[in-house]
């Protein structure tokens, strides 16, 4: 049984089908360039245990490291001190089901920058909403 840290909250999580093959949308999500397009630049490479940066503008450059690989069904990494981003596909012959999960939050805890989970998660939450319709968008395109 999983247990629940005190002061977790729910995980940021968008799921759609998109009109583009599998490995089309692994590459969107799970390489360095299919990342930049439409997220942020980063030097990401799909290999458990790779650690690199996502450039998040003015907040610099943020530590992540490969924790997960199952091409081309998932990928998952840390992402700063707190939070993990995982990307799981599941192939619908000729269109690909994805669902962006960014979980790691907790009421009790302040991100890098000092600003605390409860306020960052809504900010993120509406991002994530935006983002994943900008990765629908690039890899229908």
């Amino acid at each position: 049984m999983e247990t629940v840290k005190p002061g977790a909250m729910p995980d940021i999580r968008y799921t759609g089908v998109f009109k583009a093959p599998i490995q089309k949308v692994w590459k969107a999500v799970a390489t360095a360039d299919g990342l930049s397009a439409w997220f942020m630049p980063n030097d990401l490479e799909p290999v458990v245990g790779h650690e690199f940066h996502l450039n998040a503008g003015p907040y610099g450059m943020s530590p992540c490291k490969v924790t997960e690989v199952d091409e081309p069904y998932k990928i998952s990494f840390r992402w700063g001190k707190d939070w993990t981003l995982t990307f799981e596909l599941k192939d619908l012959e000729g269109q690909t089901e994805v669902t962006l999960i960014h979980s790691g939050w907790n009421e009790h805890t302040l991100t890098e920058f000092g600003q605390p989970h409860p306020v960052i998660r809504g900010v993120m939450d509406k991002g994530w909403s935006g983002l994943h319709q900008k990765l629908g968008a690039y890899v229908e395109g």
